[in-house]
């Protein structure tokens, strides 16, 4: 196999799910900044343009970051980051994909739609108007998330899963980009510190 990767939270959960499975595949810098990912050879790999992608010894190509992950659970179960029974892997699949909509899906468009225009601008339809907003509406998923985890450790209870490292990933990055956290999600702010002592954060 071999993994299409890049900056970003996208391969950065990606890659912190492959370290906590400790598992190590063959990887391929694909350059974002200088959109290689829009170019035809790329494209060839993974027509959306998006990094990453896992190409798999057959030849065929995984994209979007939770079938990845689903794949790489599959074929190494131990360390499961999904669940190991139905119910367990109806759960963390649940609260994955709340995460997902509710804070990553804002809090990305947000980012290209105002601090992340001049690169995106190109390469693809951005709505600057809308950046307010949607940035607004991540803070909402994070404030209702902060409630659901009160008590918790992890997102789905006691057990870390793909909600966990999502979340981490996409919040670490919004940080960085003019989304932190907001003090007030004191449930939160002490899960991501939690999560920022994992080896797989380094």
């Amino acid at each position: 196999m071999k993994l299409y990767t890049s900056m970003g939270p996208n391969p950065g959960l990606v890659h912190m799910f492959l370290a906590e499975k400790g598992v190590e595949i063959e990887e391929q810098a694909v350059d974002l900044m200088s959109g290689e990912n829009r170019q035809e050879a790329y494209l060839a790999i993974n027509p959306a343009g998006q990094i990453p992608a896992l190409k798999l010894d057959n030849g065929s190509v995984i994209s979007e970051i939770t079938a990845i992950c689903e794949y790489l659970e599959e074929i190494y179960p131990e360390n499961p980051l999904i669940g190991t029974n139905a119910e367990e892997r109806a759960e963390t699949r649940m609260w994955t994909r709340r995460i997902d909509l509710k804070i990553c899906e804002p809090l990305g468009s947000g980012f290209r739609y105002a601090e992340g225009a001049p690169i995106f601008k190109d390469r693809m339809r951005i709505l600057p108007e809308a950046a307010d907003g949607l940035k607004a509406c991540a803070q909402d998923g994070v404030k209702w998330l902060n409630e659901q985890m009160e008590g918790k450790e992890y997102v789905v209870g006691d057990r870390i899963t793909l909600a966990d490292l999502m979340l981490f990933c996409f919040l670490g990055f919004g940080a960085g980009v003019g989304q932190p956290i907001d003090p007030a999600n004191k449930n939160i702010l002490a899960w991501f510190e939690r999560m920022k002592q994992r080896p797989s954060a380094g």
